[in-house]
């Protein structure tokens, strides 16, 4: 069942979102050669305290961390530890909080130091491809239509998408429907409307778009061992459009 949000609700949501901007926004700035995905989140896990707000990952279905940092060839869902960051790394950081029993949700994904201009165009491509796709969040479009306009600028730019996760519907809960994919099937999904809030999250590939599941049970690589990024948003169709709940400053 697809749950429309109401203004108050979506109120509440922006104040949740606004807890998740600040944090990446904060992480964004602590990324750097040297740090470990562990000090990361012992950051993503203080900060919401202050506003009465909590991870929303931490201990869901088992989670061991408040962040999710994903190095390199992880696509997402990789667990905090004692990886020190170098360069030439980038780092996914998924984050989410739980505000007044409602959520929000967001990623970036960071080069630390020098990339190579492959992987800087990787990080841009996907970046894009997120705003592309809540471009298309106008009420009486369809949920194809954001599909399509993530799916054609990955491939249009030689990059692949990882089609066994994409986004989803967020409010009391952090995994709602719809499921948002990055690709089009058949059949033009749902139509947009007023109240909608998605977390739209393109997830792309250098090389090929098979992943597999680390043995740790979170932790999804790809198949070849090449790099992949990760954008996310929280996003609620307006009547006047879409607005970016999740926007950092």
């Amino acid at each position: 069942m697809i749950a429309l949000k109401s203004k108050r609700e979506i109120e509440i949501m922006r104040d949740a979102s606004r807890i998740v901007a600040e944090v990446l926004n904060g992480l964004r700035t602590l990324c750097r050669s040297g740090i470990t995905t562990k000090e990361l989140d012992v950051y993503a896990e203080k900060i919401p305290a202050k506003y009465g707000a909590t991870p929303a990952f931490k201990g869901y279905r088992g989670f061991p961390g408040a962040l999710c940092a994903s190095i390199n060839q992880q696509v997402v869902h990789g667990i905090p530890g004692d990886y020190v960051l170098k360069d030439g790394d980038i780092v996914s950081m998924d984050y989410g909080v739980h505000y007044k029993g409602y959520y929000g949700d967001s990623a970036i994904t960071v080069p630390i130091g020098r990339i190579t201009p492959e992987t800087a165009k990787l990080l841009k491509t996907t970046e894009e491809c997120l705003y592309l796709g809540i471009d298309q969040m106008v009420p009486e479009n369809h949920l194809s239509d954001l599909s399509r306009a993530i799916q054609n600028h990955a491939e249009s730019k030689g990059f692949s998408l990882v089609k066994e996760f994409g986004g989803h519907g967020i409010g009391r809960n952090l995994h709602e429907d719809p499921m948002v994919l990055n690709y089009v099937t058949n059949g033009r999904g749902i139509k947009l409307r007023p109240g909608l809030v998605l977390a739209i999250e393109p997830m792309v590939n250098i090389g090929t778009d098979k992943v597999r599941i680390l043995s740790d049970g979170w932790t999804v690589v790809t198949n070849d061992g090449k790099p992949s990024a990760h954008f996310e948003h929280t996003v609620a169709v307006t009547e006047n459009g879409p607005e970016i709940l999740t926007r950092m400053e």
